[in-house]
């Protein structure tokens, strides 16, 4: 059975929640009591769900939010931790792949913006996290969604194995700083998730990524559960790496197969 973290009284921030592992996140992270801060740039999107999550009786906020814009990450950090007081629970979600392109075919500011969610994002957020968490008793724990694009070298995906290698390393290099403080740094490489990226990525085309089936891809309810997995003690050996979800001895480790 998953093992599944009470998480009454704890606030947490998910960004890119407006669909995919995001909403998945969002969404069990407050069945399991979290105060959970829905972020994104699609503010009806994100409303809808906390609008559900309250009608089944769950503690959410929605919160537009640009990652690449730092003083917006500021902010929704400070108003979430005004509005419960403190923050459990940071996970830098918010993810782009498009447009995928071989580095001749790229477009150089659609490149460039990939690198200025998938990295900066990453960044603003662990910065806005730390420095609030390292005041509090409890501090917090920080989740980064990686991926195996990390490392490796895939055609068409310049910007996103570039990116996601960044993270990786932002990942090890947070955990380095903010162990010390109690902040708990993780990376959560989930494999392929059956989400509106893999889509993208089938239609075009480019490299073996793009050929799986569609029944290889996980839920992104998996993902969600091994992120509240990663809140827990259990979890601290991963701690400044990436825990993955690629193989059936991962999934077992938090009592998922199949």
């Amino acid at each position: 059975m998953t093992h599944s973290p009470d998480l009454s009284g704890q606030t947490a921030i998910i960004t890119g929640a407006s669909r995919g592992i995001g909403a998945a996140t969002a969404r069990h992270l407050a069945s399991l009591g979290a105060h959970v801060f829905l972020a994104a740039r699609s503010p009806d999107a994100i409303q809808q769900i906390a609008d559900e999550i309250m009608q089944d009786g769950g503690k959410a906020e929605a919160a537009a939010t640009d990652v690449t814009d730092a003083q917006a990450v500021e902010q929704l950090v400070h108003s979430a931790t005004r509005t419960t007081g403190r923050l459990d629970l940071m996970v830098n979600n918010a993810g782009r792949i498009d447009p995928i392109a071989r580095i001749v075919d790229s477009d150089l500011t659609a490149w460039s913006n990939v690198i200025d969610v998938n990295v900066k994002g990453v960044f603003y957020g662990l910065h806005a996290a730390i420095n609030v968490m390292r005041e509090q008793e409890n501090a917090g724990t920080i989740v980064n969604i990686s991926s195996g694009a990390a490392n490796s070298f895939l055609e068409g995906w310049s910007h996103y194995c570039a990116s996601k290698a960044a993270v990786q390393r932002l990942t090890g290099v947070a955990h380095k700083e903010a162990h010390k403080m109690g902040v708990r740094v993780f990376g959560l490489s989930p494999g392929t998730v059956a989400t509106e990226m893999q889509e993208h990525i089938r239609a075009s085309g480019i490299n073996p990524v793009s050929k799986l089936a569609w029944e290889s891809h996980i839920s992104p309810d998996w993902v969600a559960k091994a992120i509240a997995y990663l809140t827990t003690p259990k979890a601290d050996r991963w701690l400044g790496t990436d825990f993955s979800l690629k193989t059936e001895e991962d999934r077992a480790e938090i009592g998922m197969t199949g």
